[in-house]
């Protein structure tokens, strides 16, 4: 049995480990049904899979070190894994069920979506990541920078598999055909304007808003009456700030903001968008893009996504740009917008690059880390590398 471990499953997870499902005897471990990060509703519906949920009703991270080393031990006995997989290093939970396994020569999947460049690198910090990596078998990654970084750091490139961030393309897809089947109706009851860039983030500090608003309002200013609207799909903590900056900007009537939207409506407005605009300053994937690629649209990503190499083809999808230059931002509206693209051609582009993502992609290559895993030696691991993964569990 392959147990599966993530810090909660929400839409894109359940996408993912149903196609999963159908290749490997499979359990799903949840840490919590409460996010800290995320406002999903719950998947309702019958699953594809096993699936245990370790605390229901408040965030692991609120939990001891103890009690949550007790709930993953009783799980894993019971479970009785051949197995695991695990989402990284920097969940306690995700080191703790490494630990265990290491205990008891249990073979362990890394699924990774970190890049060399998502921060600042110091040796002290990359010295225990390079530990890690040797207590583990084969990985699941992002895309070529995210393999990479893993070869950087150690791991041998034939046990690392590409394909961790994935979406159900045909979701997007479907529902973006439907949407613009209606469009007329829908951009009424939504009040969506005619075109529009469309943007889906978290109102953080790495999403890089304000640089967008502001290259967005010199963009206004040079296309005029002519100008796209920008509709921001999102909420957060930097909300009332933002609003603020629209306003100073004098680009009120302009800017729409719907909110926070849930999964089922998001095709909706990818589908009535024209182009979508990801201008993060660091993001380990970005799987917005996906959706608006699944839903057959131009994209303009900032060069530092983790899915930008992979999934952005200058001049044929879409292009990238320097999240700091808010001047090139400006020019990419101008030139999207202008009759010189042929949105039409990207948006299909993009729906060709995409079709290679999928979560078929992510169940044929977990299953490729599982076999080669099984196959391979269990790494040596001493008492000095178990009292590491206690530790950083412990932060």
């Amino acid at each position: 049995m392959l147990v599966v471990f993530f810090a909660r499953l929400g839409p894109y997870h359940h996408a993912r480990l149903g196609a999963a499902a159908q290749k490997l005897n499979l359990t799903a471990v949840e840490s919590s049904q409460v996010d800290l990060t995320y406002a999903w509703e719950p998947v309702i519906g019958q699953t594809q899979f096993a699936q245990v949920t370790l605390f229901r009703d408040s965030a692991y991270q609120a939990q001891s070190a103890k009690t949550q080393r007790l709930a993953i031990g009783l799980c894993l006995t019971d479970l009785k894994p051949t197995i695991v997989a695990i989402p990284g290093w920097s969940s306690t939970i995700a080191l703790m069920a490494l630990a265990w396994c290491r205990q008891r020569g249990i073979p362990v999947i890394f699924m990774s979506e970190t890049t060399e460049h998502d921060e600042t690198r110091r040796f002290w910090k990359e010295w225990p990541k390079r530990r890690i990596l040797k207590t583990i078998s084969t990985a699941l990654v992002g895309g070529q920078p995210h393999k990479d970084y893993l070869i950087k750091l150690g791991l041998p490139q034939d046990r690392i598999f590409i394909g961790y961030d994935v979406v159900d393309n045909a979701h997007f897809a479907q529902g973006a055909a439907q949407a613009r089947q209606t469009s007329t109706q829908l951009r009424q009851h939504f009040n969506l304007p005619q075109q529009f860039f469309l943007a889906s983030a978290r109102f953080v500090e790495k999403k890089n808003l304000h640089r967008l608003l502001s290259a967005y309002a010199q963009y206004q200013t040079q296309a005029g009456e002519g100008a796209w609207p920008l509709v921001l799909l999102g909420d957060g903590p930097l909300k009332a700030q933002l609003c603020q900056q629209i306003e100073q900007l004098g680009i009120a009537t302009w800017v729409h903001l719907p909110g926070f939207k849930q999964y089922d409506e998001l095709p909706i407005y990818y589908g009535l968008a024209s182009c979508f605009v990801h201008p993060s300053t660091t993001e380990q994937w970005g799987l917005v893009v996906n959706e608006a690629m699944a839903s057959g649209l131009p994209v303009l990503v900032s060069d530092r996504c983790g899915c930008a190499p992979d999934l952005v083809h200058n001049g044929h999808n879409g292009y990238t740009f320097d999240p700091y230059n808010t001047l090139q931002i400006t020019e990419l509206m101008v030139k999207i917008s202008s009759e010189t693209c042929d949105l039409t051609a990207m948006g299909q582009a993009s729906q060709a690059i995409i079709a290679q993502w999928t979560p078929q992609t992510f169940a044929e290559n977990l299953q490729k880390a599982a076999e080669m895993a099984l196959t391979l030696p269990q790494p040596k691991v001493g008492w000095p590398d178990l009292a590491l993964l206690w530790a950083l569990s412990r932060r």
